[in-house]
């Protein structure tokens, strides 16, 4: 019998093992209450990328690298910028990618021609965040678009900032009410490009407690879980068309749902299919 490919058998031994979590009721029980924990102690408030505050999770910021390294989008779209952190994530892995590209061409990395952006959209971008983010070095790879991103105009605005072809990977972080969520998701899940994903943060609202939220508009039954069910069932019809004329279809991503654990997004990290 010839050996195994060790690459595939690792591929295989990992997904296996992840298959297994959702079998293991006390461990899961205490990532719940770790979850728990965590908004309460406002812990995902803790961290900074690339010198700019970001809010979320450890684990999810190295699940979104993974999908960014994976689909290489040319385009990361992304909805509530606050203090700019997830913009410069972004901006560092599409110049990552950059470079991975360069060093394989055997040319120097000049960013200045690169065709990668991340494209961010905030309601309220506020004047230190900004001057923050456009004296930051990776500046160059970002775009900001101040305006609600339900409002027509403000979509318009921002989808003018996609150079044509380009592959599109969309990330869902702001307003988390279901109203909200959907109306994004109808708008920015269109751009997905095959092949990449969409992905709706806080869809963990759902699975928290009632009182977590008490000077939010969100909480249990009113969140991006419900919205996004809501659109799922809607796609399921067949006749929602995505901005490159196909028929609009995303599965969940089992593998990276159930690796994460301590997540944010739980059911919120869809492949278009």
């Amino acid at each position: 019998m010839p050996n195994q490919d060790p690459i595939a058998q690792f591929e295989k031994e990992r997904s296996a093992r992840i298959e297994g979590y959702k079998g293991k009721d006390s461990w899961n029980g205490s990532s719940a209450q770790w979850m728990d924990h965590a908004f309460r102690e406002h812990y995902m408030y803790n961290f900074a990328w690339a010198g700019r505050p970001i809010i979320q999770l450890p684990a999810d910021i190295v699940g979104f690298q993974e999908l960014v390294y994976k689909t290489r989008p040319d385009v990361i779209f992304e909805t509530g910028i606050a203090h700019g952190g997830s913009l410069m994530l972004s901006a560092s892995l599409l110049a990552m990618l950059d470079v991975c590209d360069a060093l394989a061409e055997g040319r120097a990395f000049d960013p200045a021609k690169s065709h990668r952006k991340v494209i961010g959209i905030d309601i309220d971008i506020r004047q230190h965040n900004r001057d923050a983010i456009e004296a930051h070095p990776l500046s160059a790879y970002v775009d900001m678009v101040e305006g609600s991103s339900t409002e027509t105009d403000t979509a318009e605005r921002a989808k003018a900032l996609i150079p044509s072809g380009s592959k599109v990977l969309v990330a869902l972080d702001s307003n988390h009410t279901e109203d909200h969520v959907i109306k994004e998701l109808e708008l920015y899940s269109p751009l997905t490009s095959k092949g990449s994903y969409c992905i709706v943060y806080d869809t963990i609202v759902e699975d928290l407690a009632e009182d977590m939220f008490p000077n939010r508009p969100w909480a249990p039954g009113n969140n991006p879980k419900t919205a996004l069910r809501k659109f799922m069932t809607r796609l399921d019809g067949g006749g929602v068309k995505a901005a490159d004329g196909d028929t609009l279809a995303f599965e969940l991503d089992r593998e990276m749902d159930g690796k994460l654990l301590l997540s944010v997004c739980p059911e919120g990290i869809l492949a278009r299919k």
